[in-house]
């Protein structure tokens, strides 16, 4: 499993930079940008949202991650080898609005 760095802090999953839904969708199928990435599992905080099922919850530091940025030399049969990654997207209102820091485009 890979270590996550989340900094979408306004995600509903978020957890003191770490991550409470214990899995996360990568998304990017045609990225050759780590901005052409974005955390498809992100869930804006507020009232339409699932707050109160993960707010107890702890983060988790490791985390299973599908990714479907095809293009990544991460990508490994849509999951994710790096050992560590950082989410970025400190006020997303979307998941269009955070990024994977760590994508690196295969040459």
């Amino acid at each position: 499993m890979t270590v996550l760095k989340c900094y979408a802090t306004t995600c509903v999953y978020n957890k003191e930079q770490l991550c409470s839904k214990g899995n996360i969708d990568v998304m990017g199928e045609n990225a050759h940008l780590s901005e052409d990435t974005c955390c498809g599992s992100f869930r804006e905080r507020g009232s339409s949202s699932p707050q109160n099922n993960y707010a107890s919850g702890c983060g988790c530091e490791t985390i299973q991650i599908d990714c479907k940025a095809h293009h990544c030399s991460y990508n490994d049969d849509c999951k994710c080898t790096a050992a560590a990654i950082q989410v970025s997207g400190e006020n997303a209102k979307d998941c269009q609005e955070t990024k994977c820091g760590t994508f690196r485009c295969e040459r």
